[in-house]
């Protein structure tokens, strides 16, 4: 039986790695053109059959992939523009995408999808957390995973994240360059690794800029709950003069909060968020917060995957996309009192 060439075969030969080989092929950037053009052209000679034409060629069915996520996930409009993006990067390469939600009865007794419980599928994208035991059990099946806003230690597969530390850095020091020292922090950090991570970047921002966090103003059990919030605000001795917000639902509940109480943001205290979702931008005043780049998420996600498809020996990888801040009325310098 004659040898099947790989990309392997065809970085061996040239002395360069696979990687490159496979950049090359696919005309991504990160290759030379005189590098690119070179691979194709050693491609053909050594008889190298690009997967998708090996599959047009032998009459193969399109590549098959699961989207799955917790049922209250998909009911989130943050990441309903990611599925959004997901779909229209898997239609765009060709590709049959599977959709599942998973509700607490079958995370908890570790129910699969059948396509995924049979291996029907190529590859399984996994939107945010459902639990550490079910995706490991998804992940234990072999079919090649992609975890989006989402990692655990304790979790093998690659994925594609939020640099959350950095902005919620790049957020706190905002407030700190209007000369806000009293910060108080409000979010969830159980929930989530993004939001631990979050709640890092806040850290570090006072570590830097030599402010002693006041654990009077730190909530990290915090429930996104509007009585909730207007509590914790009643309840202190002392206000706080700015709030960082691990998402703009807790941010939109600060504002109001606050407002109610008899504060004016930003006159009194600044309010600062995370996702730069509709409440940041519905919300009076309209919400300074981080922007993420939702149509990004789901780009990364299947070229990672392709990826991982060509490179099933590679270690993990976690790709991490950056934010930005978007300045908006409700922050401004620290009021003098």
């Amino acid at each position: 039986m004659k040898k099947r060439i790989t990309m392997q075969d065809i970085a061996d030969r040239l002395n360069i790695s696979k990687n490159s080989v496979s950049q090359a092929l696919r005309g991504k950037e990160g290759v030379s053109k005189e590098t690119r053009e070179l691979v194709k052209r050693v491609a053909k000679e050594m008889g190298y059959e690009y997967p998708a034409s090996r599959a047009k060629s032998r009459g193969k069915p399109p590549r098959q992939i699961a989207l799955i996520a917790s049922d209250r996930t998909f009911s989130l409009k943050f990441f309903g523009e990611i599925y959004l993006s997901i779909e229209q990067e898997a239609l765009s390469h060709g590709m049959k995408l599977h959709i599942q939600s998973v509700n607490k009865e079958q995370k908890e007794r570790l129910l699969l999808p059948s396509f995924i419980e049979e291996k029907q599928v190529d590859g399984v994208i996994v939107l945010s957390h459902i639990s550490t035991e079910y995706i490991q059990q998804i992940v234990a099946t072999g079919i090649p995973t992609v975890l989006v806003d989402h990692h655990h230690p304790n979790i093998p597969a690659d994925a594609v994240l939020t640099n959350n530390r950095f902005g919620a850095y790049v957020a706190v020091q905002h407030l700190l360059e209007l000369n806000h020292t009293d910060i108080a922090f409000v979010g969830d950090v159980n929930y989530s690794p993004s939001y631990q991570e979050r709640y890092e970047g806040y850290l570090l921002a006072l570590k830097d800029y030599g402010v002693k966090p006041n654990e009077e103003w730190m909530f990290c059990q915090a429930q996104e709950d509007e009585t909730v919030i207007a509590g914790y605000i009643r309840e202190l001795k002392r206000q706080p003069t700015a709030w960082f917000c691990v998402n703009d639902g807790l941010g939109f509940f600060v504002s109001t909060g606050l407002q109610q109480y008899g504060l004016k943001v930003p006159d009194d205290v600044s309010v600062c968020s995370f996702d730069n979702g509709q409440l940041s931008q519905i919300a009076t005043p309209k919400i300074t917060t981080v922007d993420i780049d939702l149509k990004r998420y789901g780009k990364r996600a299947v070229e990672l995957l392709r990826w991982r498809w060509d490179n099933p020996n590679e270690p993990f990888q976690e790709v991490l996309l950056s934010t930005k801040l978007i300045k908006r009325e409700s922050t401004a310098a620290k009021p003098t009192r």
